[in-house]
C-alpha cells in the first residue's frame, strides 16, 4: 500500500504543477490584459486547488504511514522530510486555498485574476524552492527525474 501511495504522490505532482502553472499564466494574462474572469478561469483555479489538496492528503498519509515525524533532525535529509518539505507544501496549499477564496470574493475580473496570480505565484515559488531543497538534501533524488 505504501509503495502505491508513494508512486501516486510522486506522479500526481506533475498534475499539480501543470494546473498551477496554467492557472498562474492565465491569471497573469487576465490581470495584465484587464480581461474578464470567465467560467473557464474559475474552473482552472478550482482544479488546481483540488489537485493540490489531493496531493497534500496523499503526502500526509505517507508522512504518518512512514513515521517520518520520528526521524532524527540532525541529519539533513531527515530534517528535510520531517519538517521542511511538509511545512513548505502545507504553506503552498494554504496560499492556493486563500487565493482561490479571495478570487471568489472579488467583485471585478481583474481583481479575481490578480488574487489568483499573486497567491498561486507565491505557492509555485515555494513549491519550486522545496523541490530544489529536496535535491540538495537527498542525493538519491533528482530534479523532476532529471539527473
Amino acid at each position: 500500500m505504501y509503495e502505491i501511495l508513494r508512486s501516486a504522490h510522486s506522479g500526481w505532482r506533475y498534475v499539480v504543477i501543470l494546473l498551477l502553472l496554467a492557472a498562474f499564466i492565465t491569471a497573469l494574462s487576465g490581470f495584465t490584459g484587464k480581461k474578464a474572469f470567465t467560467e473557464g478561469n474559475r474552473k482552472l483555479a478550482v482544479f488546481a486547488l483540488i489537485s493540490s489538496h489531493i496531493q497534500l492528503l496523499m503526502g500526509l498519509l505517507l508522512y504518518f504511514m512512514n513515521d517520518w515525524y520520528k526521524l532524527d533532525s540532525s541529519v539533513a535529509s531527515n530534517r528535510y522530510w520531517k519538517m521542511e518539505h511538509i511545512a513548505m507544501m502545507a504553506i503552498a496549499v494554504i496560499l492556493i486555498t486563500v487565493g482561490n477564496a479571495k478570487s471568489k470574493k472579488a467583485i471585478d475580473g481583474v481583481a479575481k485574476h490578480k488574487s489568483i496570480f499573486m497567491f498561486f505565484g507565491i505557492a509555485l515559488l515555494i513549491i519550486t524552492v522545496a523541490i530544489f531543497l529536496m535535491v540538495k538534501a537527498d542525493a538519491s533524488r533528482t530534479l523532476f527525474g532529471i539527473s
